[in-house]
């Protein structure tokens, strides 16, 4: 997804995407509807799209016949955008660099959209995508913004979270201080993940990766008795977590 090739699986965006769903802004889809409303057949180009989520969600909410153009590293991914296309959408699968993109790549463009990319960027990375998009509507999805609530609450969830935050800081990235990275004319708003006893694989899974990167950032948290309890929970459909996030409406 980015210069250095984030990997993410097939399985974990399956286990998100019904999440992601119910967290994204659909205000801000709403705001695009009328904004592109006569626009004819939409031209949309999806930065890090992966297996094509965003399209799936957004299309249906957006007016008239509509191109997806999907971009990412992982043909993996990409080929599951294409096999799986929006109703009434075409879908192009470009494998690219997000980060290195030029103006002419997005061309004809009537929307760029993204989902869960911010965080993953420096502040070098995040400018020179702005500058590819430049003069376009763009709507940033499901950035995370470093705050998470679970419950029943643990002494060990904050030191853990902030082990993560740290750990999303790495090598220069934003993490969750992407939103207020961006500059410009924008509308934000709040898109977090309501997670309970229904979402208990997607707990697990997140669970798993949240504590394995505060305990590579940290080495001195013990955090597998923690892990254990909370896994547990989860699986009993004891435990609820809210993952905050931002969506973004960046209006040229």
């Amino acid at each position: 997804m980015i210069a250095e090739a984030v990997g993410v699986s097939p399985e974990w965006l399956r286990l998100r995407e019904p999440a992601d769903a119910a967290a994204r802004s659909a205000e801000l889809a709403e705001r695009l509807r009328h904004r592109l409303s006569g626009a004819g057949r939409l031209v949309i180009h999806d930065l890090g799209g992966g297996s094509g989520a965003m399209g799936r969600w957004l299309a249906p909410r957006l007016p008239g016949p509509q191109h997806w153009i999907v971009h990412d590293r992982d043909e993996d991914l990409l080929e599951i955008a294409v096999a799986m296309p929006p109703e009434s959408a075409t879908v192009e699968a470009r494998q690219s660099d997000i980060t290195r993109l030029a103006p002419a790549d997005l061309a004809g463009a009537h929307l760029i959209t993204a989902s869960a990319l911010l965080d993953l960027l420096t502040a070098d990375e995040l400018d020179r995508m702005l500058a590819a998009c430049a003069g376009r509507p763009l709507l940033l999805a499901l950035s995370v913004v470093g705050r998470v609530a679970l419950m029943p609450a643990d002494p060990l969830d904050a030191p853990i979270e902030a082990a993560f935050n740290d750990h999303q800081r790495r090598d220069g990235k934003l993490g969750p201080d992407a939103v207020s990275a961006l500059r410009g004319e924008l509308i934000a708003r709040p898109s977090p993940w309501r997670l309970d006893g229904e979402d208990a694989e997607l707990i697990a899974e997140w669970l798993r990766g949240w504590v394995a990167a505060a305990c590579e950032q940290e080495p001195a948290l013990d955090a597998r008795a923690y892990l254990g309890r909370r896994l547990a929970q989860a699986a009993a459909g004891e435990l609820a977590v809210t993952v905050d996030h931002a969506d973004v409406l960046v209006l040229p």
